[in-house]
């Protein structure tokens, strides 16, 4: 078996210190010379010498590692920011891990442990901030120490914790809709857990805009499921509806088929998000749009920001009417 090429072999051949091979190949901070660069890097390719990750880990004191952290790969809205995160990786080279935060408040915590003992480059943590402050707490602390480690920390959310922040307008999209569903007077919302602030967000951007009390809140799981049981529920003389993802509303459109009313003839139906799926849907949903692959980018991109005071980038929200909905 033929023998693989190591840095000392390099360095030899190079003629130069194994410290000096090794701040070339494993792309150290510190300088060297342009001839001895050259030396090193001709070296390298003569005995087809391959890096070794760890060493580059050492030297650079992180890897080429990118942690994003998600709710659930599954839904159209995280795996949308994935997209964006992951196109705007690839010319950089670097390897983005998925790790699923689910339900489990502490789930977070327990991955960005995992990536600070990798030495990863910088974790994107994508997901609704909580009304739970001890779990908040918890999850404060320990962005705190990947950070202290020499990660860099992105949030796709609320603004509150440590690091950089994307932040979609939840709020003024949802007072969008409200505005233009302002003519129905039996409104319903269909809204995702209370402990999610996304979810507060957006109910309370709609009741601003719609100006006047819903008739009814029915809070559902945030998934098709949910918005399905969430349409048996609502009151037969219901005239427009908001549900709070767009994700739960392609279930409370098929519940509401299911209970004989016409859409938008009976109940005007509008979501948020604007995910593909709903484009499809007959008829169409009404939507608030929200720039999904574009967030994931720009988390990205200040994940990759050298040095500096921590930042907010704001990212508006467009609202999209389709046929799913009628002004009364």
């Amino acid at each position: 078996m033929t023998r693989q090429p190591t840095l000392h072999d390099v360095a030899s051949a190079a003629g130069v210190s194994l410290a000096t091979a090794s701040r070339v190949l494993n792309g150290s901070d510190r300088k060297v010379s342009p001839e001895l660069h050259a030396r090193v890097l001709s070296a390298a390719r003569s005995l087809h010498y391959s890096a070794n990750a760890q060493a580059q880990a050492l030297a650079r004191r992180s890897t080429a590692l990118v942690g994003l952290l998600l709710h659930d790969i599954a839904d159209p809205y995280f795996s949308g920011i994935a997209s964006g995160v992951l196109s705007a990786a690839e010319p950089h080279n670097l390897r983005v891990v998925i790790g699923s935060t689910g339900a489990d408040p502490d789930a977070a915590v327990t991955h960005l442990a995992a990536l600070r003992g990798e030495r990863a480059r910088a974790a994107i943590l994508v997901g609704s901030r909580t009304t739970d402050r001890a779990a908040e707490k918890r999850l404060a602390d320990a962005i705190g120490q990947f950070v202290a480690a020499g990660g860099r920390m992105v949030c796709v959310g609320q603004p509150g914790l440590p690091g950089d922040t994307v932040v979609p307008d939840n709020r003024g999209g949802a007072l969008a809709l409200g505005t233009f569903l302002r003519g129905h007077d039996r409104v319903a919302i269909v809204a995702g857990p209370d402990r999610l602030r996304t979810v507060r967000d957006r109910i309370d951007g709609f009741r601003e805009g719609l100006g006047h009390p819903e008739s009814t809140l029915v809070r559902a799981e945030f998934s098709r499921d949910g918005g399905y049981r969430a349409a048996l529920e609502i009151p037969a003389d219901t005239t427009a509806a908001f549900v709070t993802s767009d994700v739960m509303a392609t279930g409370f459109c098929a519940g509401l088929r299911e209970r004989g009313l016409r859409i938008p003839e009976d109940v005007a139906v509008a979501g948020f998000d604007d995910v593909p799926v709903v484009r499809d849907l007959f008829p169409a949903l009404t939507t608030v749009r929200l720039p999904l692959a574009e967030m994931g980018a720009r988390a990205l991109e200040l994940a990759l920001a050298e040095g500096g005071a921590a930042s907010t980038v704001g990212v508006p929200a467009e609202l999209i009417v389709r046929a799913s909905t009628h002004q009364p």
